[in-house]
């Protein structure tokens, strides 16, 4: 089908392999001149938009600098997606690199990652995009009711962290939410989602992208750099500080920034965890992170509100 659907709009051939994806379909086509593209379908309903979400964010960025995103393949009559009765898609380039999570992510390369994404929260601030307040799962207005899944969880240490952190989430953080700037974000800029491509950095699938906290990017980029038990943010203190070089936290962000990396982080393990349940076949993709988040949250959470703040503020530039 995606053979098919790849000649009757874009005119073209090549070899397609699928690859792990946990909603849309997502295949690597090789053209015949070597190139590669991917190529992605959905045929739920809720894919349409999406799709319309993920192709305006790739045609705003087009022309922006400081980090690469993909590019939009047009279809033969130009339009930046196919809509057809049961299944709609796109096509884009296919970035070469390695991910970030393949590298030794030394504290230059993170604090380069760091610039990069506040460039990226530069380019996507301005932008209205269709269907960005559509629901999505990783969206912070969904976190106070996934404490509904810990039954999921199969460590009472984790499971005591991630009601701690959730707790503190609803009670003291998320009603000052209202208070800092929302714009559109990627919302999953992972390791798995950041390329280092020659000499600079890149950003693919925004899937989950949608209107958020600005800051929203810095907790989810940051939360997957928490490793190093003997430092106050656990290695993320690079990354921080490189973003906040190109774009400044206010006070307020600052503040809560610490918070919602653990609330970020037990979002993760929350949800992992019960849509590994839901799909075993595919339970070891979806938990790739889930190690990650849960070190991550033990070491954030031997922090006090007091240095936490202090941690954030000494990483500034």
């Amino acid at each position: 089908m995606s053979g098919e659907l790849l000649m009757r709009h874009y005119g073209l051939t090549g070899t397609i392999r699928v690859l792990s994806s946990e909603v849309e379909c997502t295949a690597e086509v090789t053209l015949l001149s070597g190139d590669r593209l991917i190529l992605k379908t959905s045929a739920r309903p809720e894919g349409r938009d999406s799709f319309r979400f993920q192709v305006a964010a790739l045609a705003g960025l087009e022309g922006a600098s400081g980090f690469g995103a993909p590019h939009l393949v047009r279809t033969g009559v130009g339009a930046l997606m196919f809509e057809e009765e049961e299944i709609c898609g796109y096509l884009q380039t296919r970035l070469s690199g390695l991910s970030l999570h393949q590298v030794n992510a030394t504290p230059d390369v993170c604090y380069r990652v760091g610039q990069a994404l506040g460039r990226l929260s530069l380019a996507l601030e301005p932008l209205k995009l269709p269907a960005m307040h559509r629901p999505v799962l990783w969206h912070v207005g969904c976190w106070p009711r996934l404490m509904e899944l810990e039954e999921h969880l199969q460590s009472e240490p984790v499971a005591a962290s991630v009601r701690l952190a959730m707790g503190n989430y609803v009670e003291l953080i998320k009603p000052q939410l209202r208070e800092v700037a929302w714009q559109v974000t990627h919302n999953d800029p992972s390791p798995f989602n950041t390329l280092l491509a020659g000499q600079g950095i890149a950003f693919i699938d925004f899937g989950d992208g949608c209107w958020g906290p600005r800051i929203q990017d810095l907790v989810v980029a940051a939360s997957h750099l928490v490793t190093d038990p003997s430092l106050a943010l656990g290695g993320s203190e690079n990354l921080i500080a490189g973003y906040a070089s190109v774009t400044p936290l206010s006070t307020l962000e600052a503040k809560l920034l610490v918070g919602l990396m653990k609330a970020r982080q037990s979002a993760l393990i929350l949800i992992n965890y019960w849509r590994a349940e839901l799909f075993p076949a595919e339970a070891a993709y979806i938990k790739k992170n889930v190690a990650r988040a849960e070190r991550g949250l033990s070491i954030l959470s031997a922090l006090s509100a007091g240095e936490a703040d202090m941690a954030v503020r000494s990483a500034g530039p």
